[in-house]
């Protein structure tokens, strides 16, 4: 992960000027899910479910909404995360009733609203 502050990005230079780069704070939405009250679903339905959620991610991602979007690896119930780019927590609140696996309440979307840097995200 790329962390960036106001020192970091003041070391960076462009390739013409060699200008200080300034700290551009702005503001994305965290998501964080979690297990879902809705997880009794037969194994055709469950998968088919999680082929939505799939299909949804790469929807996001071609739109540019969807920044980050990833797995936890032990089995605990936090699932994933989701970083968006949105207007506004209400955006990023419709944006998450797409996704099959929150609509059936296989997951919840916890979201916070997360300010980083301009030039600080993922590359």
């Amino acid at each position: 992960m790329l962390l960036c502050s106001p020192a970091f990005l003041k070391a960076q230079t462009t390739d013409s000027a060699k200008a200080e780069k300034k700290f551009e704070p702005i503001q994305l939405f965290f998501v964080m899910l979690i297990k879902g009250p809705n997880r009794g679903q037969d194994s055709v339905t469950a998968e088919k479910i999680q082929e939505g959620h799939m299909a949804n991610i790469t929807q996001l991602s071609k739109e540019e909404k969807l920044l980050v979007a990833g797995p936890f690896m032990d089995d605990t119930d936090w699932r994933g995360i989701f970083i968006l780019k949105c207007k506004d927590q209400k955006e990023c609140e419709a944006l998450m009733q797409t996704d099959p696996a929150i609509a059936s309440g296989r997951l919840v979307a916890e979201i916070h609203p997360w300010m980083t840097g301009k030039n600080c995200v993922f590359k």
